[in-house]
């Protein structure tokens, strides 16, 4: 028994509409292969689902910008409106003025200067002369700042030096009064031996006589 014809309308359930989309997605982009290998057409497709998420295919043997330029000759038409085409000047644009910048840049480094006029070639010195004071400014305000930070470390360099010296001296110090105190104490037990030294003991004179 066939299946029954499906009314063509929105699906209304969320997740059947997004199960829907990618199966027919996967089927009309299968269709656009199979046609181009069958008849040896050029198609191109894309797609965009209600995610905003984009998928596309274009026959191997062109692409969307020939497919584009095919269709814009054949129909009349043109694709690009008013926004794609202020986009279109607005590149063009800031090519032109990328080309402008290497051309200065390549006379800025001497290069390509021959075709330069005499008013041409002192607006270039002076710019030269700008930069050149701009760059000597700033190597004046770096070696500022590098003699400054030199001067830093040689005052911390001194302090350190002097807390060193201050605290070999507290052990040098330290060092002669425990030598003194040790002096002391060997005098001491020295003169304690002597005064407590046992002598020898006499014989009794009584029992001799």
């Amino acid at each position: 028994m066939g299946r029954g014809k499906i009314e063509i309308k929105r699906i209304e359930n969320p997740n059947n509409r997004h199960v829907t989309y990618s199966k027919r997605r996967s089927g009309i982009i299968k269709k656009a292969k199979e046609i181009t290998v069958l008849c040896d057409a050029e198609v191109s497709l894309v797609i965009f689902g209600t995610n905003g998420k984009m998928h596309e295919y274009c026959s191997p043997s062109t692409t969307l910008i020939d497919i584009m330029d095919k269709y814009h000759s054949k129909s009349g038409k043109r694709l690009w409106d008013a926004k794609h085409e202020n986009l279109s000047n607005e590149i063009d644009r800031i090519k032109k003025e990328n080309d402008n910048m290497q051309v200065e840049l390549r006379h800025l480094k001497g290069e390509d200067i021959t075709s330069l006029g005499p008013k041409e070639l002192i607006l270039l010195e002076e710019a030269l002369d700008n930069g050149l004071s701009s760059i000597r400014g700033k190597q004046m305000e770096y070696l500022d700042i590098a003699t400054k930070n030199t001067e830093m470390l040689e005052e911390e360099n001194k302090h350190l030096t002097l807390v060193l010296h201050q605290q070999e001296m507290a052990m040098e110090a330290n060092r002669d009064m425990n030598d003194e105190y040790q002096q002391r104490v060997r005098e001491y037990n020295s003169q304690m031996s002597f005064a407590f030294r046992v002598q020898p003991i006499q014989p009794n004179l009584q029992e001799r006589m």
